[in-house]
């Protein structure tokens, strides 16, 4: 526990970021995120981003900061967009191989619920910006993997807010990292879950991840 409370720099300023800017993958319509067209990166991102932009300045609940009803529409509507098992696996570097098939289930889910959380707390503090996605240049997806580089437009300087994409077998694009302000998410998550598998194990870890998404979420942001 003491690894990860003592983050680095690097993810005090990640989190800090997402708190700003991680609103493309934070809210959407009901019913619009599965059917969000994920057969090409920036399509999936230009629609996700788009819809989001209008779903938050519609819903007066999220810009209440209503926390549960934010994890609600998160783990509904966006999470099926997100390659947990290349995120999870990602963050874990090398230490996924020391990790049993079934550890590596509860390593997924425990994970995907701190980023819920992280997002959820994100997504609260989205009031009036907007989001501008640069072009793809051409040819850049032919090898299955593309980064979708995108700017959160607001007050003050756009913050840079970039996704990184793998195209799946079943040719579906999905969303594997993000980067903000240069902190990528997977690497920001890295050193902090090394130092706790190296002090305390796979155990150690799944145990500590669990105990964070215990504690209840205030009522509102």
């Amino acid at each position: 526990m003491k690894h990860f409370s003592s983050t680095s720099t690097l993810a005090r300023r990640g989190r800090a970021a997402l708190a700003s800017g991680l609103l493309a993958l934070m809210a959407i319509n009901p019913g619009l995120s599965l059917a969000a067209d994920a057969s090409a990166p920036d399509t999936l991102i230009r629609e996700l981003s788009q819809e989001t932009v209008e779903a938050i300045k519609a819903d007066k609940a999220i810009q209440a900061g209503d926390l549960q009803r934010i994890v609600k529409l998160v783990d509904e509507k966006i999470m099926p967009h997100v390659d947990f098992d290349k995120t999870t696996r990602s963050a874990l570097g090398r230490h996924w191989n020391q990790a049993t098939p079934e550890q590596r289930e509860r390593l997924k889910t425990e994970f995907k619920g701190l980023l819920l959380r992280v997002y959820a707390g994100a997504l609260s503090q989205f009031k009036d910006q907007t989001i501008r996605q640069a072009p793809l240049r051409p040819g850049a997806t032919e090898g299955g993997q593309v980064e979708i580089k995108t700017q959160i437009v607001g007050k003050g300087e756009p913050v840079q807010l970039n996704y990184s994409l793998e195209k799946s077998e079943a040719g579906v694009w999905k969303i594997w990292d993000f980067n903000v302000l240069g902190a990528s998410m997977v690497q920001t998550y890295r050193n902090p879950f090394a130092q706790e598998v190296n002090a305390n194990g796979i155990e150690g870890l799944i145990k500590m991840l669990a105990e964070k998404n215990k504690k209840p979420l205030p009522a509102k942001a």
